[in-house]
């Protein structure tokens, strides 16, 4: 599908043949072509997806200086550039770009293929095996030896029931564990930017805060939430909610009864920013820094007593790292924590074009 032009493209693109036309759009991947000045007179729907494009302008500085070594030597180019996501966090794609100088008019046809989803499903397939064999050797280990002192003990009620209890709590961190690994691989395999939907910030935080009131208030702990304004986002709902979730009910698990943790959004220069604050045991000063790694603990006890599996955070940074944006944190220790995404929101101007 090629986009509508605007009147000052419309007599370049006539020109194009039909045929032209016709056999563009049948090609896979993001598609443009480009008359002097590096002015799209032809582009698809994957192109407008890549973000490669704002307002009628090519954003790549190395994609720019390749196409006019095409226009200069009129010679056919293959190569890679990274794009970013979005305009902050260090997401990134990985395209590799084929350039055909048409000489019709002196018009450029620009091929792109975003190659990070190759590249993210092979990740996937190894982190999942890596994760599987070093992480549920704990629990199963568990099980194992839980199992034979019921056996031992089996004219023993009262030893039974302790190590049923305890076998127990580790099906369920077996069961907790395999499923963030299960989520944390459809993260990585998926691209909410591709097919993006049009979401209400404030609505994804008030949901994400309801799944969470259960818990808070088994841990007596309360939950506010403070908003300037509402902001549209680019993304998949289910991912950005899921997000949220674990920022707070991290929140909450590592806080002491009768606190509060507070969720706040702000806009300022169509970047909608997102906190959740807690008074909580913080974070080492020295910790810091590992706290996004898979399965890193601040503290192993506290995380067998909650149930934590260290995936929560890797499987937030993941979400906003895909979505374009950013996360960051403050802490010190017995003071509590913050922890800060950054997204890029869908501006009012963007709206009406």
């Amino acid at each position: 599908m090629w986009r509508r032009a605007r009147a000052d493209e419309v007599k370049s693109q006539r020109d194009l043949p039909h045929l032209l036309i016709s056999a563009l759009t049948q090609l896979d991947g993001a598609t443009l072509v480009l008359a002097p000045g590096e002015v799209p007179i032809f582009t698809n729907t994957e192109a407008e997806q890549l973000g490669i494009l704002r307002e009628g302008r090519i954003q790549s500085e190395e994609l720019l200086a390749s196409i006019r070594v095409v226009r200069r030597t009129n010679v056919k180019q293959t190569g890679t550039i990274e794009i970013a996501r979005g305009p902050i966090g260090e997401g990134k794609r990985e395209i590799t770009v084929t350039l055909i100088p048409l000489n019709e008019n002196e018009l450029v046809l620009v091929l792109l293929r975003d190659e990070s989803e190759a590249q993210r499903v092979h990740d996937v397939r190894r982190d999942f095996v890596a994760n599987i064999s070093h992480e549920l050797k704990t629990p199963i280990g568990a099980l194992s030896l839980l199992s034979e002192a019921v056996l031992g003990a089996k004219d023993d009620s009262e030893s039974v029931s302790r190590f049923a209890a305890r076998m127990q709590i580790e099906a369920k961190r077996l069961t907790d564990l395999v499923q963030e690994i299960i989520q944390l691989s459809r993260v990585q395999d998926s691209d909410p930017l591709k097919e993006p939907q049009l979401l209400s910030a404030s609505a994804i935080i008030r949901e994400s805060l309801d799944q969470c009131r259960t818990t808070a208030d088994s841990r007596q702990i309360s939950l506010t939430f403070q908003e300037s304004e509402d902001a549209m986002i680019l993304g998949d709902r289910d991912q950005l909610t899921m997000a949220i979730h674990n920022l707070i009910e991290n929140a909450i698990n590592y806080s002491p009864a009768d606190t509060k943790v507070a969720v706040s959004a702000s806009v300022a220069n169509d970047i909608i920013t997102i906190s959740v604050t807690d008074q909580g045991i913080g974070i080492a000063e020295a910790e810091v820094e590992r706290i996004f790694e898979r399965f890193y603990r601040v503290d192993p006890a506290r995380s067998r007593e909650t149930g934590g599996t260290g995936l929560g955070l890797s499987i937030v940074k993941h979400i906003i790292t895909k979505h374009g944006g950013e996360i960051s944190v403050w802490s010190a220790e017995n003071v509590g924590s913050t922890f800060t995404i950054r997204l890029p929101i869908q501006s009012q101007s963007e709206d009406d074009r």
